[in-house]
């Protein structure tokens, strides 16, 4: 490939160099549930599903790469949209759970996941293939980590039958009947049933 008359690699994006330095400093100080392994790896693992399933747009991948932090960081929506421009915010947005109320107190867990449930439905595409992403990458992490000999029921707040239940919902809700969405969905599908053996033998 010819050089770009700038001398810089078209491969490159400050988009994504912007994305990936926010979420690498608003997620420095977490992991992933019930292990020591640093939260980047999730998001970073999202933007790789996205990749090889054929998803490149900047702004998906941006968004991708983002997606948990207003939710589970201190990172802000308005510093959001300050440092990003749109259609960025919105897709991170989209893809956020209102975990508390007004008041400040935790939400429960059913309704929180039933709300965003809704917002899946009538997300765009865009936003639909990260979600599918997202869970293709926890689904698989608990399949890795199960197959460890880890006990990844114990992570969550909520039973392993609302656990199940609920990743089942989002790959329905998220894939709709789009077919360029189709083969994430399939992938989410099968490990997912491969989860829910696993745990029909425990």
């Amino acid at each position: 490939m010819a050089a770009s008359s700038s001398g810089a690699s078209p491969l490159f994006s400050p988009l994504l160099e912007r994305a990936l330095r926010v979420a690498a400093d608003a997620h420095r100080t977490q992991s992933r549930k019930g292990s020591t392994v640093p939260y980047i790896t999730h998001p970073l693992g999202v933007i790789l599903l996205l990749l090889k399933a054929g998803w490149t747009d900047d702004c998906l991948l941006a968004a991708a790469i983002l997606h948990d932090t207003l939710e589970d960081t201190d990172y802000t929506v308005a510093r959001l949209e300050a440092e990003f421009e749109s259609p960025v915010p919105q897709y991170v947005a989209a893809l956020s759970e209102r975990k508390r109320d007004a008041a400040g107190n935790l939400r429960n867990w059913r309704d929180r996941k039933l709300e965003h449930l809704q917002q899946m439905a009538a997300a765009p595409q865009a936003v639909c293939a990260i979600a599918l992403a997202d869970k293709l990458h926890n689904l698989a992490t608990m399949q890795y980590d199960l197959h460890a000999g880890e006990d990844v029921w114990s992570r969550f707040n909520a039973p392993r039958e609302d656990v199940l239940w609920y990743h089942q919902a989002m790959i329905a809700a998220a894939a709709g009947d789009d077919p360029a969405l189709e083969p994430l969905a399939a992938q989410c599908r099968t490990v997912l049933a491969e989860l829910v053996a696993a745990s029909e033998r425990l």
